[in-house]
Protein backbone atom coordinates (compact mmCIF):
# COMPACT_ATOMS: atom_id res chain seq x y z
CA UNK A 1 0.00 0.00 0.00
CA UNK A 2 1.02 3.47 -0.86
CA UNK A 3 1.27 6.08 1.59
CA UNK A 4 0.76 9.69 -0.16
CA UNK A 5 2.31 12.30 1.60
CA UNK A 6 2.27 15.96 0.83
CA UNK A 7 5.23 17.84 0.22
CA UNK A 8 4.88 21.61 -0.48
CA UNK A 9 7.60 23.54 -2.07
CA UNK A 10 7.04 26.86 -2.59
CA UNK A 11 10.10 28.73 -5.11
CA UNK A 12 12.20 25.76 -5.05
CA UNK A 13 14.96 27.68 -6.89
CA UNK A 14 14.71 30.72 -4.82
CA UNK A 15 16.71 29.25 -2.29
CA UNK A 16 19.47 28.56 -4.80
CA UNK A 17 19.11 32.17 -5.99
CA UNK A 18 19.16 33.61 -2.59
CA UNK A 19 22.65 31.57 -1.95
CA UNK A 20 24.27 33.31 -4.93
CA UNK A 21 23.13 35.93 -3.75
CA UNK A 22 20.76 37.07 -6.59
CA UNK A 23 17.21 37.38 -5.68
CA UNK A 24 15.81 37.34 -9.06
CA UNK A 25 14.25 34.22 -10.04
CA UNK A 26 15.19 34.65 -13.58
CA UNK A 27 18.87 35.48 -13.97
CA UNK A 28 19.51 35.49 -18.00
CA UNK A 29 22.92 34.54 -18.99
CA UNK A 30 25.39 36.82 -19.92
CA UNK A 31 28.24 37.60 -22.81
CA UNK A 32 30.79 35.80 -21.50
CA UNK A 33 28.33 33.16 -20.83
CA UNK A 34 27.09 32.67 -23.80
CA UNK A 35 30.17 32.93 -25.91
CA UNK A 36 31.58 30.28 -23.39
CA UNK A 37 29.17 27.56 -24.26
CA UNK A 38 28.55 28.74 -27.89
CA UNK A 39 32.74 27.56 -28.39
CA UNK A 40 31.96 24.46 -26.30
CA UNK A 41 29.30 23.02 -28.54
CA UNK A 42 30.79 24.22 -31.95
CA UNK A 43 34.58 22.47 -30.52
CA UNK A 44 32.06 19.33 -29.93
CA UNK A 45 30.64 19.96 -33.33
CA UNK A 46 33.84 20.01 -35.32
CA UNK A 47 35.13 17.20 -33.33
CA UNK A 48 32.64 15.16 -34.81
CA UNK A 49 32.20 16.05 -37.87
CA UNK A 50 35.82 15.79 -38.59
CA UNK A 51 36.06 12.22 -37.67
CA UNK A 52 35.32 11.45 -41.40
CA UNK A 53 37.38 10.80 -44.41
CA UNK A 54 34.59 11.35 -46.61
CA UNK A 55 35.55 13.37 -49.81
CA UNK A 56 33.47 15.78 -52.03
CA UNK A 57 33.46 15.47 -55.50
CA UNK A 58 33.50 18.98 -57.93
CA UNK A 59 31.40 18.03 -60.94
CA UNK A 60 32.97 21.71 -62.86
CA UNK A 61 34.67 21.27 -66.03
CA UNK A 62 36.74 23.72 -67.60
CA UNK A 63 38.74 24.66 -70.82
CA UNK A 64 40.66 21.67 -71.25
CA UNK A 65 38.13 19.11 -70.23
CA UNK A 66 39.46 18.60 -66.90
CA UNK A 67 37.40 18.80 -63.61
CA UNK A 68 39.10 20.36 -59.91
CA UNK A 69 39.87 17.97 -57.27
CA UNK A 70 38.05 16.45 -54.90
CA UNK A 71 37.67 17.97 -51.92
CA UNK A 72 38.07 16.83 -48.27
CA UNK A 73 35.01 17.26 -46.17
CA UNK A 74 37.18 17.64 -43.11
CA UNK A 75 38.69 20.87 -44.96
CA UNK A 76 35.76 22.52 -46.95
CA UNK A 77 33.22 25.13 -46.67
CA UNK A 78 30.04 22.83 -46.25
CA UNK A 79 31.43 21.30 -43.03
CA UNK A 80 31.84 24.93 -41.94
CA UNK A 81 28.04 26.03 -43.12
CA UNK A 82 26.57 23.25 -41.55
CA UNK A 83 28.27 23.29 -37.78
CA UNK A 84 27.33 27.20 -38.02
CA UNK A 85 23.78 26.36 -38.90
CA UNK A 86 23.68 23.58 -36.15
CA UNK A 87 25.70 25.04 -33.20
CA UNK A 88 23.01 27.07 -31.22
CA UNK A 89 20.45 24.10 -31.44
CA UNK A 90 22.94 21.79 -29.53
CA UNK A 91 22.09 24.56 -26.65
CA UNK A 92 18.56 23.60 -26.27
CA UNK A 93 19.87 20.23 -25.18
CA UNK A 94 20.69 22.66 -21.69
CA UNK A 95 19.02 23.03 -18.64
CA UNK A 96 19.05 25.20 -15.83
CA UNK A 97 20.84 23.88 -12.37
CA UNK A 98 19.70 26.51 -10.19
CA UNK A 99 21.08 24.40 -7.12
CA UNK A 100 24.97 25.46 -9.00
CA UNK A 101 26.63 28.92 -9.21
CA UNK A 102 28.01 31.27 -12.16
CA UNK A 103 27.89 29.69 -15.64
CA UNK A 104 27.42 26.13 -14.43
CA UNK A 105 24.03 26.44 -13.58
CA UNK A 106 23.78 25.76 -17.69
CA UNK A 107 24.39 22.39 -18.44
CA UNK A 108 23.13 19.11 -19.62
CA UNK A 109 20.90 16.58 -18.19
CA UNK A 110 18.41 16.59 -15.42
CA UNK A 111 19.40 19.09 -12.60
CA UNK A 112 19.55 17.68 -8.76
CA UNK A 113 17.07 19.69 -7.38
CA UNK A 114 14.21 18.39 -9.95
CA UNK A 115 15.99 14.66 -10.26
CA UNK A 116 14.65 14.88 -6.85
CA UNK A 117 11.53 15.79 -7.42
CA UNK A 118 10.66 13.53 -9.70
CA UNK A 119 12.26 10.90 -8.08
CA UNK A 120 9.87 11.82 -4.43
CA UNK A 121 6.58 11.38 -7.56
CA UNK A 122 8.12 8.54 -8.69
CA UNK A 123 7.73 7.12 -5.11
CA UNK A 124 4.44 7.81 -4.64
CA UNK A 125 5.02 11.28 -3.05
CA UNK A 126 2.05 13.66 -3.66
CA UNK A 127 4.38 16.78 -4.54
CA UNK A 128 2.99 20.88 -4.57
CA UNK A 129 4.80 23.73 -5.89
CA UNK A 130 3.96 27.01 -8.02
CA UNK A 131 5.42 25.24 -11.30
CA UNK A 132 2.76 22.63 -12.71
CA UNK A 133 4.05 19.25 -13.59
CA UNK A 134 3.65 19.33 -17.00
CA UNK A 135 6.39 22.16 -17.02
CA UNK A 136 9.02 20.86 -15.13
CA UNK A 137 10.75 19.41 -18.46
CA UNK A 138 9.63 22.68 -20.47
CA UNK A 139 12.87 25.08 -21.44
CA UNK A 140 13.56 27.54 -18.97
CA UNK A 141 13.74 31.28 -19.98
CA UNK A 142 17.46 30.91 -19.16
CA UNK A 143 18.56 28.74 -21.42
CA UNK A 144 15.57 30.10 -24.40
CA UNK A 145 17.55 33.54 -23.84
CA UNK A 146 20.99 31.58 -24.19
CA UNK A 147 19.62 30.28 -27.06
CA UNK A 148 18.42 33.56 -28.10
CA UNK A 149 21.83 35.00 -28.07
CA UNK A 150 24.12 32.10 -29.52
CA UNK A 151 21.78 33.00 -32.87
CA UNK A 152 22.76 36.74 -32.42
CA UNK A 153 26.61 36.30 -31.80
CA UNK A 154 27.11 33.41 -34.38
CA UNK A 155 25.64 35.83 -37.17
CA UNK A 156 27.67 38.53 -35.62
CA UNK A 157 30.75 36.65 -35.87
CA UNK A 158 31.16 34.32 -38.35
CA UNK A 159 34.00 35.86 -40.19
CA UNK A 160 36.05 35.42 -37.28
CA UNK A 161 34.78 31.85 -36.70
CA UNK A 162 35.70 31.59 -40.00
CA UNK A 163 39.19 32.40 -40.21
CA UNK A 164 40.04 30.17 -37.53
CA UNK A 165 38.43 27.52 -39.28
CA UNK A 166 40.32 27.91 -42.62
CA UNK A 167 43.68 28.76 -40.32
CA UNK A 168 45.87 26.55 -38.16
CA UNK A 169 43.37 26.04 -35.77
CA UNK A 170 46.32 25.53 -33.20
CA UNK A 171 44.58 27.82 -31.14
CA UNK A 172 41.82 26.68 -28.69
CA UNK A 173 38.33 28.24 -30.27
CA UNK A 174 37.44 29.63 -26.62
CA UNK A 175 40.33 31.60 -26.68
CA UNK A 176 40.35 32.73 -30.12
CA UNK A 177 36.86 33.46 -30.07
CA UNK A 178 35.71 34.89 -26.40
CA UNK A 179 38.76 36.09 -25.31
CA UNK A 180 40.59 37.95 -28.44
CA UNK A 181 37.56 38.89 -29.67
CA UNK A 182 34.20 38.96 -28.43
CA UNK A 183 35.22 39.58 -24.98
CA UNK A 184 38.06 41.36 -25.42
CA UNK A 185 38.76 44.30 -22.82
CA UNK A 186 35.18 42.80 -20.61
CA UNK A 187 35.01 40.01 -17.79
CA UNK A 188 35.96 36.81 -19.26
CA UNK A 189 35.68 35.26 -15.55
CA UNK A 190 33.21 33.02 -16.34
CA UNK A 191 35.67 31.09 -18.94
CA UNK A 192 37.72 29.83 -15.94
CA UNK A 193 34.81 28.35 -13.92
CA UNK A 194 34.37 24.70 -14.00
CA UNK A 195 32.17 22.01 -12.16
CA UNK A 196 34.03 19.46 -10.72
CA UNK A 197 30.91 17.47 -10.35
CA UNK A 198 29.25 16.21 -7.03
CA UNK A 199 27.96 12.77 -5.35
CA UNK A 200 23.86 12.23 -6.11
CA UNK A 201 23.98 14.83 -9.32
CA UNK A 202 22.84 13.40 -12.38
CA UNK A 203 24.63 15.51 -15.05
CA UNK A 204 27.22 14.12 -13.03
CA UNK A 205 26.60 10.89 -13.36
CA UNK A 206 25.65 10.90 -17.02
CA UNK A 207 29.32 12.35 -18.09
CA UNK A 208 31.43 9.92 -15.52
CA UNK A 209 28.98 7.07 -17.53
CA UNK A 210 30.05 8.79 -20.84
CA UNK A 211 33.78 8.49 -19.87
CA UNK A 212 33.63 5.33 -18.50
CA UNK A 213 31.99 4.09 -22.06
CA UNK A 214 34.66 5.65 -23.94
CA UNK A 215 37.12 3.36 -21.56
CA UNK A 216 35.29 0.37 -21.98
CA UNK A 217 35.50 0.77 -25.83
CA UNK A 218 39.25 1.88 -25.78
CA UNK A 219 39.44 -1.63 -23.65
CA UNK A 220 37.27 -3.77 -25.93
CA UNK A 221 38.99 -2.34 -29.28
CA UNK A 222 42.54 -3.12 -27.40
CA UNK A 223 41.33 -6.75 -26.91
CA UNK A 224 40.33 -6.96 -30.44
CA UNK A 225 44.01 -5.64 -31.60
CA UNK A 226 45.02 -8.38 -29.72
CA UNK A 227 42.92 -11.24 -30.74
CA UNK A 228 43.71 -10.09 -34.24
CA UNK A 229 47.45 -9.98 -33.58
CA UNK A 230 47.50 -13.45 -32.34
CA UNK A 231 44.89 -14.24 -35.14
CA UNK A 232 47.76 -13.44 -38.12
CA UNK A 233 50.70 -14.94 -36.56
CA UNK A 234 48.81 -18.11 -36.71
CA UNK A 235 48.27 -17.66 -39.99
CA UNK A 236 51.71 -17.00 -40.64
CA UNK A 237 53.00 -19.84 -39.17
CA UNK A 238 51.06 -22.54 -40.61
CA UNK A 239 51.75 -20.75 -43.74
CA UNK A 240 55.86 -21.17 -42.96
CA UNK A 241 54.57 -24.86 -42.06
CA UNK A 242 53.33 -25.40 -45.28
CA UNK A 243 55.60 -23.86 -47.30
CA UNK A 244 58.59 -26.15 -45.66
CA UNK A 245 56.26 -29.45 -46.15
CA UNK A 246 56.41 -28.30 -49.68
CA UNK A 247 59.96 -27.70 -50.42
CA UNK A 248 60.62 -30.96 -48.64
CA UNK A 249 58.20 -32.96 -50.79
CA UNK A 250 60.00 -31.08 -53.77
CA UNK A 251 63.46 -32.62 -52.48
CA UNK A 252 61.99 -35.97 -51.83
CA UNK A 253 60.65 -36.55 -55.88
CA UNK A 254 63.62 -34.87 -57.57
CA UNK A 255 65.44 -37.78 -55.47
CA UNK A 256 63.77 -39.96 -57.44
CA UNK A 257 60.93 -41.03 -54.92
CA UNK A 258 57.92 -40.22 -53.82
CA UNK A 259 57.37 -39.23 -50.40
CA UNK A 260 55.72 -41.92 -49.31
CA UNK A 261 58.26 -44.28 -50.69
CA UNK A 262 60.75 -42.40 -48.13
CA UNK A 263 58.45 -42.46 -45.54
CA UNK A 264 58.19 -46.41 -45.51
CA UNK A 265 62.19 -46.20 -46.31
CA UNK A 266 62.39 -44.86 -42.73
CA UNK A 267 59.90 -46.71 -41.13
CA UNK A 268 60.79 -50.42 -42.19
CA UNK A 269 64.56 -50.86 -42.21
CA UNK A 270 65.61 -53.86 -43.69
CA UNK A 271 66.85 -56.05 -41.49
CA UNK A 272 68.56 -58.88 -43.43
CA UNK A 273 71.58 -60.85 -42.61
CA UNK A 274 74.84 -60.68 -44.99
CA UNK A 275 75.52 -63.86 -46.57
CA UNK A 276 78.70 -64.59 -48.20
CA UNK A 277 78.75 -65.66 -51.92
Amino acid sequence: MNVFTCVVLFLVSAAAAKKSGDDEWVHLPDKCEVCKFVSIEMKSAFEETGKTKEVIETNYRFLDDKGSPPIKYVKSDIRFIEVMENVCSRIMQYNLHKERDGSNRFAKGMSETFSTLHNLVNKGVKVVMDIPFELWNETSAEVADLKKQCDVMVEQYEEVIEDWYKGSQEEDLTTYLCEKHVLKGQDADCLKETWAGRKGDTAAIAEDKKKKKGKKKKGKDSEDGQKKEKKVKKKKKKKEKSKLHNTKKRKTEEAGYTSDEEEIQKKVPLNQEKTEL
